[in-house]
Order: C-alpha cells, then sequence, then structure tokens
C-alpha cells in the first residue's frame, strides 16, 4: 500500500512557535470509499492565523488538536476518483491537511482552474487573501472617493492587495512595512502614494501625520500593537479601522498592554471592528468574481514568496513572523 508523509502539531506553542512543535510521520494511504477522491498537495498556503489554532484557547475557528495533521489552504490534483462531480486531473482549492497525499470527502471543495490564473493564485489573491482584502475594505472600511486609506501590513498577502483596490476606489493609500525594499515594492510595483518603513522610524506618530497629511480615513489593520496606537494619534472624525489581523502580538506570552482606544473612537466618533473572513462566507463568489474581473483588467497585482518541497512548510511558516514574505507565502511541493 502506498504511503504518504504527514505534519502534526506535537506541542503548543509557548511564545513563537519553533520547529519542534511539529513532527513528521508517515501512513498509509486508505483506500477510496464511495464518494471520495484521492488528492496529491502541489501547492500549500501558511498563514499567520494558524498560530492562533495551535493554541488551546477559543476563538473563531477550532484548535488544532495535538499528534494530529495541521491544515490549511491548499491546491491539490485528483489522482483517483470515486466522485461523480470529480476526475483524475482535476485542480481543486480548499481547506485540507498537511499530506502530501490523501482521501477526501469533496465537501467544501472548488475547482480551480489552471488555464486561468497559476494554481498558487487560488490560495493568494483569488482565494482568501483576496476575499479578505475585498471584503473587509468594502464591509467594514467602506471608502469614499477621495479618502485616506492607509494600511499595516501592507507588503504583505492581505495588504498588498487592500492598498490596490484602494487605489481602484481613488483613494490615497499609504502602506507601513518592514524593509525600504518592501515599502519601494509598494510604491512601484502596487501603486501606493506613499510608504513607511516602521523599523527605521523613531517616531511613527509623526511619521503617519506627514504621509498622510488629511488624517486616515480608514486604517486596515494587520498588525496591531504598537503600530496600530500610532494611528489613533491620526484618525479623522469618522474614521473607519478593519481589525484584519494581529500578527505583531500574536507570540506575546502575557496579555499586551497599550493605550486605552476608547477616548480617540469617542473623541472622533470613530468604528472599529474586528473582521473574520469566515463570517462572510455567502458573499465570497461575489468577491471572488469582482477580483477576477480586476486582475483580468490589469487593474490588480501580486507578488509571492514561494518555498519548495513539503518539508519546508513549518519553516516557511515560521518565516511569516520575521516578515521575510513579501506578498503570499506558499510552498510547493
Amino acid at each position: 500500500m502506498k504511503t504518504t508523509k504527514t505534519i502534526n502539531l506535537k506541542n503548543r506553542p509557548k511564545g513563537k512557535p519553533e520547529l519542534t512543535d511539529f513532527d513528521f510521520t508517515t501512513s498509509e494511504i486508505p483506500e477510496l470509499n464511495e464518494g471520495e477522491i484521492l488528492l496529491s498537495s502541489k501547492y500549500v498556503s501558511v498563514d499567520p492565523y494558524l498560530r492562533g489554532r495551535m493554541s488551546d484557547a477559543p476563538s473563531y475557528i477550532e484548535p488544532f488538536e495535538l499528534n494530529n495533521p495541521i491544515a490549511s489552504g491548499i491546491i491539490a490534483e485528483v489522482l483517483e476518483s470515486k466522485n461523480n462531480n470529480f476526475r483524475k486531473g482535476d485542480h481543486v482549492s480548499g481547506v485540507l491537511q498537511w499530506k502530501e497525499t490523501q482521501a477526501a470527502k469533496p465537501d467544501g471543495l472548488i475547482k480551480v482552474d489552471p488555464d486561468k490564473a497559476s494554481l498558487s493564485a487560488y490560495l493568494g489573491i483569488l482565494g482568501l487573501t483576496g476575499v479578505t482584502a475585498y471584503l473587509g475594505l468594502t464591509e467594514i472600511g467602506k471608502p469614499k472617493k477621495g479618502e485616506t486609506l492607509l494600511v499595516s501590513g501592507a507588503a504583505g498577502a492581505v495588504g498588498s492587495v487592500v492598498g490596490q483596490i484602494g487605489k481602484i476606489f481613488d483613494l490615497r493609500v499609504v502602506g507601513i512595512a518592514g524593509t525600504d525594499e518592501k515599502t519601494e515594492m509598494l510604491k512601484s510595483e502596487f501603486g501606493f502614494d506613499e510608504a513607511i518603513n516602521y523599523k527605521t522610524t523613531e517616531n511613527m506618530i509623526q511619521a503617519i501625520a506627514n504621509a498622510c497629511p488629511d488624517g486616515v480615513d480608514v486604517y486596515y489593520d494587520n498588525v496591531g500593537g504598537k503600530i496600530s496606537e500610532a494611528v489613533l494619534f491620526n484618525i479623522n472624525k469618522f474614521s473607519r479601522t478593519v481589525n484584519c489581523g494581529a500578527i505583531s502580538v500574536y507570540n506575546n506570552t502575557e496579555m499586551p498592554k497599550g493605550i486605552s482606544v476608547q477616548p480617540f473612537l469617542v473623541k472622533k466618533s470613530s468604528s472599529m471592528q474586528g473582521f473574520v473572513v469566515f463570517d462572510y462566507a455567502d458573499r465570497h463568489p461575489e468577491a471572488i468574481k469582482q477580483l477576477t474581473e480586476w486582475l483580468d483588467q490589469g487593474k490588480l497585482k501580486y507578488t509571492e514568496t514561494i518555498r519548495q518541497g513539503f518539508e519546508n512548510i513549518p519553516q516557511a511558516f515560521l518565516d511569516l513572523f520575521e516578515g521575510k514574505n513579501k506578498g503570499k507565502m506558499v510552498v510547493k511541493l
């Protein structure tokens, strides 16, 4: 019988995850049952939100179980099918286990067309990444022409798409990233009006004020922490903050201490709302349709950091917390 390698969660991380928190095992591939398909993983998505699932704490999604496979967005090829809706050679996208090969029921899997876009794009700009950017900005950010949009984590998978959508909506777009190379990329490749390197900036409050002379109307927050505190000093009346992520504090072992947001929100009649893309599942097809149209029209670009090899999936995930990715981080098998 054929075997497959699997990556399991070995330990619940204390602070930043380490390679020792992952475990590689080899198991037999079971025979297909009626209605199932046999899948070979081609591209694996690694995402910051997976860190939350490694902790045994209440959240918007169930935690991973110890000594069981980790799962994330995966593009896979159908090797064998006992399901009338799928045939050998089809490519599918969905949340699957970190396995080289696996038998699965096709519930929640959707077919993707490698002739219309690269397979990896269906994990990024045409997948949950793009959907997160589009729905977070439109549903909570509610942008209006001429406003100023500030994006943290702007060189990441979601942030780089948010900024481009902002330009489509005729906004002034400012991004925050962690290297000069990334800030230059935001302006030259993705059309941001201005970008700030937070690692070389001593006074973020003043830097944001300089880059956003008319203040901040919409803040798309991917990082939390000190950067987001600095933004509060620059928000406009009736501004909207989209709390999409907080990667800067995901590995904290203690509850982070920060300034109180309430005085800022009250003073500016400002709103701040958490955003989880799964809450808008009924809107995903609409979002993907719009993103595909913009991509075909050349209004959207995307960049990827592609690592090679199944064995390198854990390291690719850890590198997210060091800012070693530009755009979407995926692993090609």
